[in-house]
């Protein structure tokens, strides 16, 4: 078999550089965006992206710039970003193998960005404590921070939610529904679904210390929206795992339950000492997931709680009226977490204080 990329990529490949030199002839200039992530006692993950953005005083330019820049950056809010069209977050041209020097207390590693602009690193011996900080990241003549929350080596508790159709209304992911939410529909029309933000918050105040993690099949060209979003509907602040379209190295597409999956793994091996409680839909993946990471991954899930979709809903996510994941959940044995269902966070609350108090009165020393 051949090693060379999948043909996908190259053509993509070719025609960012091709652009690239282009825009950079036209006064084009790196910028680098920084991504909440999160740390332990032993390290922090930093996360961002390089791309070019026109000289400054250009609409687009000026535009771009802001359809990046987090919520508690800019009092531009609101009026301008909500009515604005979601393609306008898919503009960005990555800036592929741009040099970017993480700086983290101190402690600084230069790393190199991907073929699609990221930059994934983790850095040690950062010296920081429980709590959010700031860590900068530097490229040309562009520096930017990204917020890190390090978790304490004492917690025990964490949430991890996804997004589409568990925080956001979206019916994703049939895809003429898809690009329309992604592309067309402007930020104010899209929908939180009820009493889930109410749900984390109970769960926060039980356990202060415990992180949120949103993991996501989602676009991190949708990064600033949702970073809005998410603070808009009083959903808890927290790192975002998104992942980027377009084909990869053997394929057209990204794998959805792949990066679902790998996010997971990561969370398991960075936090050790940490049980999750695994808040998803049963619109595509999630049950099926959530099960085999706590069957191949023991000791790390308190509990799973599925969002149930309705049968119109179920009918926009993937074309039929019935539940596609039942037959996917593992049969449940005593060292199984338990698993609610209930179709908004209002009715799903009681469900998981219920089985985190049994967990609780007999949870291991």
């Amino acid at each position: 078999m051949s090693n060379r990329p999948f043909i996908g990529a190259r053509v993509e490949d070719a025609f960012h550089r091709c652009l690239s030199t282009a825009l950079r002839r036209r006064g084009w200039k790196p910028r680098v965006i920084g991504y909440r992530s999160y740390g332990s006692a032993t390290h922090v993950r930093v996360l961002g992206r390089v791309v070019l953005t026109s000289p400054p005083g250009t609409d687009v330019g000026n535009e771009r710039h802001a359809s990046h820049s987090p919520l508690t950056q800019r009092n531009m809010l609101s009026i301008d970003l909500l009515s604005q069209r979601g393609w306008r977050n898919f503009l960005g041209l990555p800036a592929p193998d741009t040099q970017v020097v993480v700086d983290v207390n101190g402690e600084k590693i230069t790393v190199k960005a991907d073929r699609a602009g990221y930059v994934d690193v983790r850095v040690k011996n950062h010296g920081l404590q429980p709590g959010w900080h700031d860590v900068t990241l530097s490229a040309a003549e562009d520096t930017t921070t990204a917020k890190v929350l390090v978790v304490s080596r004492n917690t025990r508790f964490g949430i991890v939610s996804d997004i589409d159709d568990t925080v956001i209304a979206t019916s994703l992911p049939r895809s003429l529904i898809a690009a329309w939410n992604s592309f067309v529909r402007t930020e104010q029309a899209r929908k939180s679904i009820p009493g889930m933000a109410r749900m984390y918050q109970k769960l926060l105040e039980r356990h202060p210390d415990a992180p949120v993690v949103y993991v996501s099949t989602g676009a991190w060209n949708t990064y600033p929206f949702l970073v809005r979003f998410l603070a808009r509907h009083g959903y808890p602040q927290g790192p975002l795992l998104l992942t980027d379209w377009g084909p990869t190295n053997t394929g057209w597409f990204r794998s959805g339950v792949d990066h679902k999956r790998t996010a997971l793994r990561e969370l398991a091996r960075d936090f050790p000492n940490i049980e999750w409680v695994l808040v998803g839909d049963d619109g595509q993946h999630d049950i099926r997931i959530y099960s085999e990471f706590d069957e191949l991954q023991p000791g790390h899930t308190r509990a799973i709680a599925i969002r149930e979709l309705s049968t119109t809903q179920q009918m926009l996510a993937h074309g039929t009226t019935t539940v596609l994941e039942d037959h996917h959940r593992v049969h449940w044995t005593p060292e199984s977490a338990p698993l609610v269902r209930a179709p908004d966070g209002d009715q799903l609350a009681p469900l998981l204080d219920k089985v985190l108090n049994r967990e609780h009165s007999s949870e291991r020393p």
